[in-house]
């Protein structure tokens, strides 16, 4: 097992990758925080080689950590087999994935996955299905306050931040936000008019919120009156980092709601570029049709390789339950930290509310120094995403340190 992280003073090669990447990279994510070099397991390590415990995995992509010896194996062996063709063609590991999506999440017959390359993509193919289930009589399509569900126009509208989406108006028109929570002012917005409504099981960019109780199921039967779709946009909270294999079948979380498309993303390729785009029974599947939508590389051999160990490696060595019982725990030794005032999500995808005048960014530049990878994602909160491979020990790491790191 890895030893906790070190700390080393940094090198001259670190400030000539730093000055490289101003001067060849686009500006658009600012100053890189880190220069990483490598990765096993739980931990990262920088161009100076300091040590850190990787608390946010990628932004909850690197499902079983970084270089899990099954995952590097099928990427290796499909590389050497078969790179790329073309979307006139499939291959094994296409159809292989397919079909363990549809066992995963226990699909009717008729529903289909449309693999692409992201998180984004795979809701703006969504996007552009709730615009064919309209047929142009329903205009309206509905998301949530709170909501982050890419950054390419259609997915753009679909996210709730104005700062990400006023630079680039008018926008796409027809997209309306509803309240956080709130069941009646969802009811007054859906009705013959709405194509569908958009939702994140969990909230993940606004700090990890879930909904209410109730609001799934309200959301349902919603749409089901109105005849619009209900879409689950499962990028960040699927792929067993709940703790089930997606968010809404936990029925905490989903409350038995069956909804008419997935998207997922993130942890599916743990670590490689894929998005998927998953229709529930055969009416849906059915909303496009031959050539009114594609991508070059989705379904890659390779992507697809590497998204099938990640599933089989979540059977094989039961990551399903040891997400639920990690998070569980880890859920219950941060809310007895003082200046941690909740915690909310699931699994391991946490939240942390902080005490009023803790500063995140702050906590989280302390944090980086001490040789942990944590996440400011909104204001007085942190967000934890780290690898479903992690252990009690190496988060004990964390939990020993995060008092002096909270208080400074």
């Amino acid at each position: 097992m890895s030893e906790a992280p070190n700390q080393q003073a940094p090198t001259d090669q670190a400030q000539t990758w730093r000055d490289d990447f101003s001067r060849v990279l686009s500006p658009v994510f600012g100053s890189p925080q880190l220069d990483l070099v490598r990765g096993e397991g739980s931990y990262v390590w920088d161009a100076a080689g300091k040590k850190y415990l990787d608390l946010l995995a990628g932004i909850a992509v690197n499902a079983l950590g970084h270089c899990h010896p099954a995952w590097v194996k099928a990427i290796t062996e499909q590389a050497s087999t078969l790179g790329h063709i073309s979307n006139f063609f499939t291959s094994p590991p296409q159809i292989n994935l397919a079909t363990k999506l549809h066992e995963v999440l226990d699909l009717p017959a008729g529903s289909a996955v449309f693999f692409s390359n992201s998180g984004t993509e795979a809701n703006e193919a969504a996007f552009k299905m709730a615009r064919r289930a309209g047929g142009g009589g329903r205009p309206i399509i509905i998301a949530v306050e709170g909501a982050f569900h890419g950054r390419t126009m259609g997915a753009l509208a679909l996210t709730a931040k104005a700062a990400y989406r006023d630079p680039f108006a008018p926008g796409v028109p027809g997209v309306v936000h509803v309240p956080y929570g709130d069941v009646d002012a969802l009811a007054a917005a859906v009705n013959d008019t709405t194509a569908a409504v958009f939702i994140e099981p969990i909230q993940g960019e606004v700090g990890v919120r879930q909904h209410p109780a109730g609001y799934l199921r309200a959301a349902r039967e919603l749409t089901q009156d109105a005849g619009a779709l209900l879409v689950l946009d499962e990028v960040q909270s699927g792929v067993a980092r709940t703790g089930t294999w997606f968010a809404h079948q936990d029925p905490e979380i989903g409350e038995g709601v069956v909804p008419d498309i997935i998207t997922s993303a993130k942890g599916l390729g743990g670590g490689m570029p894929i998005g998927a785009t998953i229709t529930v029974g055969d009416a849906n599947t059915k909303l496009l049709e031959a050539g009114q939508h594609g991508t070059t590389f989705g379904g890659n051999p390779i992507a697809c390789a590497a998204g099938l160990a990640v599933l089989e490696t979540i059977e094989n060595e039961n990551l399903l339950e040891h997400t639920r019982e990690t998070g569980a725990w880890l859920t219950e030794q941060l809310t007895a930290i003082d200046g941690i005032t909740a915690v909310t999500g699931m699994g391991l995808l946490l939240g942390l509310e902080l005490t009023e005048g803790l500063d995140e960014k702050a906590i989280a530049a302390r944090a980086r120094d001490a040789g942990f990878i944590i996440n400011p994602v909104a204001p007085g909160r942190l967000r934890l995403a780290p690898p479903l491979t992690i252990t009690r020990t190496e988060l004990a790491t964390f939990l020993e340190a995060l008092p002096g790191l909270l208080h400074g």
